[in-house]
């Protein structure tokens, strides 16, 4: 029995490390191409090690005409201030949904729910037209307005972990006075901390990474976002792919630093909800 369990535990490891492989080796080919000189790159092929790793790429592509450090600021704004409506609005929601009463409470919440099963492809051209009749088409806040005063996804997520708070500890600050104000910012905020901040990593994640929005609403350089930016690389320097995985390289390389920066608060917020 041993020795069938340890078999079977080395199985286990060498999928999952034949598993982890796959899934790193795109990033590690990105990775050492942009390391790589267009010479060595073209004289000895893609899977040759950069010999010597040269950080040129990269300065040519943040210095260019054409300017790749525009699109990164671009995204840095949209980011943070998609980040920073989405969370307040979305505590202040999930809290309203899990201990207000109010009339047609979860019926709306429900209803608002749902929109989660709706394709982003199917609210692009409505969206579209209504900022384009506003006059917002390729402007800062045709990035922002359509995701700063929301999601259903983070709602769902806060109310359901807001709900789950022992009541006792409600009721123990009613009793010493405190309302609604005081519960949220002093109790319930501070409880759900792991969740909150794997809730801002994936905003962070999911909106570093969109493409089809920008895509469809901004033209010309001037709101150009990463993601735009990058694929535009592709028919820009179709010949010099060394400079097409620096700008991927740049692409992810600040969200790989967040998820390694904030592992822990992951972990914990995953062990938190199988408790509760």
């Amino acid at each position: 029995m041993t020795l069938r369990r340890s078999l079977a535990l080395a199985g286990t490891y060498a999928v999952l490390l034949l598993a982890a492989a796959c899934t790193l080796a795109p990033f590690a080919f990105s990775v050492l191409t942009a390391l790589t000189s267009a010479r060595q790159f073209a004289q000895q092929g893609p899977l040759s090690l950069p010999d010597p790793a040269t950080f040129e790429n990269f300065w040519s592509l943040l210095s260019s005409r054409d300017g790749f450090l525009t699109p990164v600021v671009v995204t840095v704004q949209m980011v943070l201030v998609i980040l920073a409506g989405q969370m307040v609005l979305s505590v202040l929601a999930a809290y309203a949904f899990a201990f207000l009463r109010f009339p047609g409470r979860d019926l709306l919440f429900w209803v608002y729910v749902a929109t989660l099963m709706v394709p982003q492809v199917v609210v692009v051209v409505p969206l579209y037209l209504m900022l384009s009749e506003a006059g917002l088409r390729n402007t800062f806040w045709a990035l922002v307005l359509p995701f700063v005063l929301g999601s259903p996804y983070a709602i769902f997520l806060l109310r359901e972990s807001f709900r789950s708070l022992p009541s006792e500890l409600m009721d123990a600050m009613r009793i010493d006075g405190a309302g609604t104000r005081r519960l949220l910012w002093n109790l319930v905020v501070p409880l759900n901390r792991p969740v909150l901040v794997t809730l801002l990593l994936i905003t962070i994640v999911t909106h570093w990474n969109s493409f089809m929005w920008p895509l469809v609403i901004t033209s010309g350089p001037a709101w150009r976002t990463i993601t735009v930016a990058t694929s535009a690389l592709q028919s820009q320097y179709n010949s010099n792919w060394t400079l097409v995985m620096a700008g991927t390289t740049l692409a992810m390389l600040p969200l790989v630093v967040l998820m390694v920066a904030f592992q822990r608060q992951i972990t914990s917020s995953i062990g938190q909800a199988q408790m509760r």
